[in-house]
């Protein structure tokens, strides 16, 4: 099937990308026409918390096999904790807590220890890669904790991906296609959470419906988002790896350049609408380091 690129938004991506210091994916995809842009969309880059789009998938695997049940109840002990800023790791040995809220504290706040929980329980990182095959995806993958993928985890970290596959794991996602569409239907409720929204989210009107992931380390910043404009939904996404820029403020080369991507794309896709973001494109408040490599 022959690809249609939409020219102008992809001379104009490619404009963006220019001059950055580090190394840049990018891939857009228009849902209603099919046409895309891309930049490097098909190499390998680290997923850093886009990694918990493959475990939420691994978890509702196993909730559509009866093996996992959305409101049980599960035990919180302390060799679970994974130090940092989670909200979980706050919780006292024994603790009770539904399956549920581990999935929106995963997905929502990006808890680390709720996300190597969640990972253990949809059978570990093998596993979920074992699905992903059978999805028919091959650049997705679960690094850290996993038989096998030791050296992946040392380029890559927990996860790694291609710009092309993970927006289009999302696209399948948002159009009720992956699994089945029940199960579509609950991820992409849990996707359309995001506590991190001062990125590329920040960009888009609060009043339209965005699923989306992000994350950082050091290196690598990087987001997935479907956003349901009302005359082209679209997805995109864009991930960087070996930046020069290693801050954790709101002006960090990686992020400036996703809140731009993201202000255009609203722009393209929706050329009559009057919405501008307030959130600025370059300096800003000091953001809390967040992704971690599990």
């Amino acid at each position: 099937m022959d690809v249609k690129i939409d020219r102008r938004l992809q001379t104009h991506i490619e404009g963006l990308v220019k001059g950055f210091q580090g190394e840049v994916g990018i891939y857009v995809k228009n849902l209603r026409t099919g046409t895309i842009a891309s930049v490097r969309a098909d190499e390998l880059f680290p997923t850093a918390s886009i990694v918990k789009i493959p475990i939420l998938i691994g978890i509702a695997d196993k909730l559509e096999k009866h093996e996992l049940d959305y409101h049980q109840k599960l035990t919180y002990t302390d060799d679970l904790l994974y130090e940092g800023e989670d909200i979980l790791g706050s919780f006292k040995t024994k603790e009770k807590i539904e399956l549920s809220k581990l999935i929106m504290l995963m997905l929502t706040t990006s808890d680390n220890t709720a996300s190597l929980w969640l990972q253990a329980l949809a059978g570990g990182g093998a596993r979920i890669n074992s699905i992903l095959a059978e999805l028919g995806y091959s650049a997705t993958r679960v690094n850290s904790r996993t038989d096998g993928r030791k050296d992946a985890q040392a380029t890559y970290g927990w996860g790694q991906t291609s710009p092309r596959e993970i927006a289009t794991i999302l696209e399948r996602i948002a159009t009720g296609k992956l699994l089945t569409p029940a199960s579509s239907e609950r991820m992409l409720r849990c996707l359309g959470r995001n506590y991190w929204d001062e990125e590329a989210l920040g960009q888009l009107p609060p009043d339209i419906f965005v699923a989306s992931k992000n994350g950082a380390v050091n290196q690598s910043r990087s987001e997935v988002l479907y956003v349901k404009a009302p005359n082209n939904p679209y997805v995109f996404s864009i991930i960087t790896r070996n930046q020069k820029d290693q801050s954790w403020g709101n002006a960090n080369e990686g992020w400036v350049l996703a809140r731009t991507l993201s202000r255009d794309l609203w722009h393209h896709f929706e050329p009559r609408s009057p919405w501008k973001a307030s959130q600025p494109l370059a300096a800003g408040p000091s953001m809390t380091k967040r992704g971690g490599i599990a």
